[in-house]
């Protein structure tokens, strides 16, 4: 596992958090600051004044624990503390009131602390992805042209090999048994076929366009076209289910024509429940075990065997090729490459591919999927980033509460339960809010400006003790916060009224206060006017963030759309690479077999068709023996050329887009990590993140880094009862506009 590791570790710093776990040093600080410090708390007050740092020692010990740990243990940090710090009030006999005071104060504290840490984290995994990001994009062009040289070297496979492949089969066949019929016949073939494979080529030598996706119609025309035994018992399925079985079903009745001339082929499209069943599988799977060590001269037609069924129950599209047996039409008609290019395809549709001996013959078999309902994954929110908005929440309860509760004048509406359901309440209500403060800040100032007002109207009915006014200046720092996010969260002149209604309501609260005498509203003007310069200090700074925010997305923007440019010349370069090279050889040599099928050459037909095969041979054989050395761009598309480097099948699903440099280097790194030869992962791209799935690692080590990196980014991971794991890494705000 470790030569996966190394492929991705080298660029970033090796102090990041996503690229390694905390090393002891890094470990022993929150440790060493909180393992004293709870001992010390329940020897009472005299020891703890002995040590007036201990409350900020806590607090930056939980910080460092959230930092350098994952989220479950540094929050049994910060619920630990709050336990000691309520448990050593109750021990030292104070009230329950004051109890309760210590553990909401203990408890908002430990909860910004454990907040702050894990946004430090985030930011620490970011700039260590950013870092190897930038460091690597710098490949992406070169990756990008080789892999375009795949599909071009797929599509030639496909396509003119299996067009030169039937000129050759039936051309031979016909001059084996010298009958005019049967050689009227195959020089039409070879006529139509050499038109197709010309024009086939032409495209691939002009723009390198893509070919059309083919449909369930175009595999009832090819299986007609070869005169297979056909049925298909499926009326839809999604287009890349059905290019994927269009190409299984060219690809195998291809190697019929090769390897099994004169035998009988039957074609099934089916529902995946209509398969003969995983048993069957299973037998096929050491019948061809036997038939490799029992025949190992069958050397050639081993280029059709593809590994053990790992195909999977339940709804979908079944395609089932099966042959009779024959015999081989003639040596060198293999390109070698046939079912390794069919399993990538059948992958990146989501499926699985098997082939082997069954009988006297051999059948090739795909499982595609149905088309699947659109998968949405939830954000871990209480660990991801939204976390530090709910622990304000907590912090903003605890001082409104936690204060009055540890006051030596205690209100009479803490003395009783129903006496203190509003005041509790109405904390409540202007506390919450905060959580939106980064979703819908303009919504949650609202929120908070209404919670005032209402409970002004409270106090003024004498519901509630103590009055809003006294209590408005120990945690206005929730209106500054929110006016603080709608600078930096809402669009410019959207925000322009934030500051101003937060110290209009705030000068009317005050005012409301029973400390004012004298003309009310002369003193809600001049306690606005006093509000507005802090109001609008910590808006001008949200707004300041919000334009250092889009300068840098700007600057991302123009940097990507420099790499697609750069990505796109060298995808244009490879295309007139390879079309000079096709123009030479297998260009020529089909244009040469329709000109001698039109002269009624047909040995001519069959030598041309054959040189024409033997040169795209070669040309593919050269083409995948090109591989930079290099270590692919650590991004999504970078894991498909890792995994072909390592012997790892990778299949996409999902709408494939750029993804932000911390998604994009997270999910790279965390499939260099789980990559083995002859596993399979899946990578889907969703609309707000990117999961990555595939068999669990055996080592309990790499499973706790695995946790680690997606931790960092504000994912999580996830294991199955079949020994499998999901790494979901989500798009921060996705939707965010800024």
């Amino acid at each position: 596992m470790s030569r996966f590791t190394e492929a991705v570790t080298d660029g970033p710093p090796t102090g990041a958090v996503a690229d390694r776990p905390p090393g002891w040093r890094e470990l022993a600080l929150p440790v060493l600051v909180l393992a004293p410090t709870l001992v010390a708390l329940p020897f009472g007050e005299a020891a703890m004044a002995a040590a007036v740092a201990a409350p900020v020692a806590v607090l930056i010990a939980l910080h460092s624990l959230a930092v350098h740990r994952t989220a479950g243990p540094a929050l049994a940090g910060a619920l630990m503390v709050t336990v000691v710090a309520a448990g050593t009030a109750a021990t030292l006999g104070e009230p329950p009131h004051y109890v309760a005071g210590v553990a909401l104060l203990a408890g908002g504290g430990a909860a910004v602390a454990w907040a702050t840490g894990r946004s430090r984290r985030r930011t620490r995994a970011y700039r260590s992805a950013l870092v190897a990001y930038r460091a690597g994009t710098s490949a992406v062009p070169r990756f990008a042209a080789l892999a375009e040289r795949d599909r071009l070297a797929a599509e030639l496979h496909d396509v003119a090999a299996h067009r030169l492949t039937g000129i050759v089969v039936s051309a031979g066949a016909a001059l084996r048994l010298a009958d005019r019929e049967r050689t009227a016949e195959a020089l039409r073939h070879a006529i139509d076929a050499g038109r197709q494979a010309v024009h086939e080529l032409d495209r691939l030598t002009g723009l390198g366009e893509r070919a059309a996706v083919a449909t369930l119609a175009d595999i009832d025309a090819l299986a007609a076209e070869q005169g297979a035994d056909y049925r298909r018992t499926v009326d839809a399925a999604p287009g890349s289910s059905t290019e994927a079985a269009y190409r299984v079903v060219r690809e195998a009745l291809t190697n019929a024509a090769r390897y099994a001339h004169g035998a009988a082929v039957r074609v099934r499209v089916e529902g995946a429940d209509k398969c003969g069943g995983t048993e069957r599988s299973k037998r096929s799977e050491r019948s061809e075990r036997s038939e490799r060590s029992e025949r190992s001269e069958r050397s050639e037609r081993s280029e059709r065997s593809d590994g053990p069924d790992r195909s999977t129950s339940g709804s979908g599209l079944t395609v089932t090729i099966t042959d009779d047996g024959g015999t081989v039409a003639a040596s060198g008609l293999g390109t070698g490459h046939g079912l390794a290019g069919l399993r990538t395809v059948v992958d990146a549709a989501g499926g699985t591919l098997w082939s082997g001996p069954e009988g006297s013959g051999w059948t090739v078999r795909a499982r595609l999927p149905s088309a699947a309902s659109p998968v949405a994954r939830r954000w871990p929110r209480w660990r991801g980033p939204t976390a530090l908005d709910w622990a304000l929440v907590v912090l903003a309860i605890a001082l409104s509460l936690g204060a009055s509760l540890l006051s030596a004048d205690v209100p009479d509406s803490f003395r009783g339960l129903l006496p203190a359901v509003p005041t509790v309440l109405l904390s409540g209500l202007h506390a919450v809010p905060l959580g939106w403060r980064s979703r819908l800040p303009g919504r949650a100032l609202a929120a908070v400006l209404l919670a005032l007002v209402l409970w002004l109207a409270c106090d003024l009915a004498g519901w509630t003790q103590p009055p809003v006014s006294d209590i408005f200046l120990v945690y206005w720092w929730v209106e500054l916060t929110l006016a603080y996010s709608a600078g930096a969260y809402l669009p410019g002149r959207r925000s322009r009224l934030a500051p101003l209604a937060v110290a209009s309501v705030g000068g009317l609260v005050l005012a409301g206060g029973s400390g004012i005498t004298g003309n009310r509203a002369a003193a809600w003007a001049v306690l606005t006017g006093m509000l507005a310069l802090p109001a609008f200090a910590v808006w001008s700074l949200g707004r300041f963030t919000a334009r250092r925010r889009d300068r840098l997305r700007a600057a991302d923007t123009r940097r990507r759309e420099l790499l697609d440019r750069n990505a796109d010349a060298a995808v244009r370069d490879q295309r007139r690479r390879i079309a000079a090279g096709l123009r030479r050889t297998a260009q020529r040599h089909a244009r040469a077999v329709v000109a001698a099928a039109e002269a009624g050459q047909l040995e001519s037909v069959r030598d041309e068709a054959r040189a024409g095969l033997t040169a795209l041979r070669e040309l593919l054989t050269e083409l995948r023996g090109r591989d930079s050395g290099d270590t692919p761009p650590p991004t999504v598309a970078g894991i498909a050329a890792l995994a072909t480097r390592y012997g790892t099948a990778v299949r996409y699903t999902g709408s494939r887009r750029p993804a932000p440099a911390v998604v994009e280097v997270a999910a790279y790194r965390t499939a260099a990590t789980l990559m083995a030869p002859g596993v399979t992962l899946t990578v889907r791209s969703l609309d707000n993140g990117v999961e990555l799935s595939g068999p669990a690692p055996a080592d309990p080590g790499v499973l706790r880094r695995l946790r680690a990196m997606a931790d960092a980014t504000g994912g999580t991971l996830s294991t199955t009862g079949r020994g499998a794991v999901r790494v979901w890494l989500p798009e921060v705000f996705p939707s965010r506009s800024g």
